[in-house]
C-alpha cells in the first residue's frame, strides 16, 4: 500500500479530467515499453487519488501500432455527470461519447515513462500528493531495513562460502576427494 499512496504519479488530477485511456502493444518491443511501464507502475496511483476518473487500457497484438495515451475531458458544470460505459456497439473510429467535451492525445512510443508521465501531469494540471510526515518515517524504516537485509545476506553468503571451504578442505584432508 505504501507503494501506491506514495511515489512518481501520486497526484490529484483537475476536476475536469474525466477518463485516461492508454492504447498500446502486448510486448514491449518497438517502443511500447514506456507505456507499459506508466500502465504498471504510474496508473495504480492515479487511480488511488482519483477514483471516479475512468482508468481504461487496451492492449494490441500490433507490435507496429500507436502508443497512445488518451485523455478525456468534460466542462466542469458537466463534472457531475456519470462516466458512460462502454457499450459493444461500435461508434464510428475516433468519435466522442456525448458526455466528453474534448480530448488530448500524448504520444508514447519510443519515450521513457518519467516524461510520459510529466506530460500527463502538464497536461491535467495535475496536482501532486506530498507524502504525510508518517509515511515519511515509515519509508525511511522501509530503505533502512532493506539495507540491512542486503548486509545480512552479504555476510550470510561469506559464511556459507566459509563453510563449504572449510567442508572442502576436511574432506581433502581424509582422502575423500581426488586432488587431480
Amino acid at each position: 500500500l505504501h507503494t501506491i499512496r506514495n511515489g512518481p504519479g501520486a497526484s490529484i488530477l483537475h476536476k475536469d479530467v474525466r477518463k485516461i485511456h492508454l492504447d498500446f502493444a502486448v510486448k514491449i518491443n518497438d517502443g511500447h515499453f514506456g507505456a507499459r511501464k506508466v500502465w504498471r507502475d504510474y496508473l495504480p496511483r492515479l487511480k488511488f487519488y482519483n477514483p471516479s476518473v475512468s482508468m481504461t487500457v487496451n492492449r494490441s497484438q500490433d507490435q507496429n501500432g500507436p502508443a497512445i495515451l488518451t485523455v478525456f475531458y468534460t466542462s466542469p458544470a458537466a463534472a457531475s455527470r456519470p462516466v458512460p460505459q462502454p457499450s459493444s456497439k461500435s461508434r464510428a473510429p475516433g468519435s466522442l461519447p456525448a458526455a466528453f467535451d474534448r480530448t488530448e492525445v500524448i504520444e508514447m512510443k519510443h519515450r521513457h515513462e518519467r516524461d510520459i508521465l510529466s506530460d500527463l501531469l502538464e497536461l491535467t494540471r495535475a496536482l501532486p500528493v506530498v507524502p504525510s510526515a508518517d509515511a515519511e518515517v515509515e519509508l525511511r524504516q522501509i530503505n533502512e531495513d532493506k539495507k540491512r537485509s542486503e548486509e545480512d545476506r552479504v555476510r550470510n553468503a561469506a559464511y556459507m562460502e566459509q563453510k563449504r571451504h572449510e567442508k572442502a578442505l576436511l574432506e581433502q584432508a581424509r582422502g575423500l576427494t581426488d586432488t587431480t
